[in-house]
């Protein structure tokens, strides 16, 4: 019987995988129709009195992330005046969605890695995750390896899809 030789584990192929980078913690969306008149209007004593009555410790170490459901049309300050009772409790305090706190936090996590270890190798940019890694995330891996990597793949080295090579 002949050998199972594992070409993928013998190659110089560089795994990049965004899930080693996801930032672990508690994410909560906030919501800021519930202190507007009717979920629409923003009546600033009344908005200012349920600000100052809701227990912001309940989101100590969250990564929050501040939007409205509702069509109502507010002015900046409202949420900057909901960041300033969130910040002492919060990790992180976005406004928009889920989405656009990952989108911050891999920012941040990508922002910090040394990307002359892919130099002149060839990547592959790991397609599937368990943890929620949005498109941005790849978006923004890609511009930052394509510098250094002599060729970048998507998805899995068995089925990869070719996305970059070095001319």
């Amino acid at each position: 019987m002949e050998e199972i030789i594992n070409k993928v584990a013998n190659s110089s192929l560089q795994v990049f995988d965004l899930e080693d980078y996801y930032v672990s913690g508690i994410r909560t969306q906030l919501d800021i129709s519930q202190w507007l008149y009717e979920g629409f209007l923003l009546k600033e004593k009344d908005f200012r009195e349920a600000l100052k009555n809701h227990d912001w410790t309940q989101y100590k170490n969250h990564f929050v992330s501040i939007y409205c459901s509702s069509d109502a049309i507010l002015p900046a300050w409202a949420s900057i005046l909901v960041t300033t009772y969130l910040s002492p409790f919060a990790q992180k305090v976005v406004l928009g969605t889920t989405i656009d706190m990952e989108t911050y936090l891999y920012q941040d996590a990508l922002s910090k890695i040394d990307y002359s270890v892919y130099k002149d190798k060839p990547v592959i940019l790991k397609g599937c995750s368990k943890k929620p890694v949005p498109e941005s995330a790849y978006v923004m891996a890609i511009q930052l390896l394509q510098p250094f990597a002599k060729s970048i793949m998507y998805g899995e080295a068995c089925s990869a899809v070719p996305l970059y090579k070095v001319r």
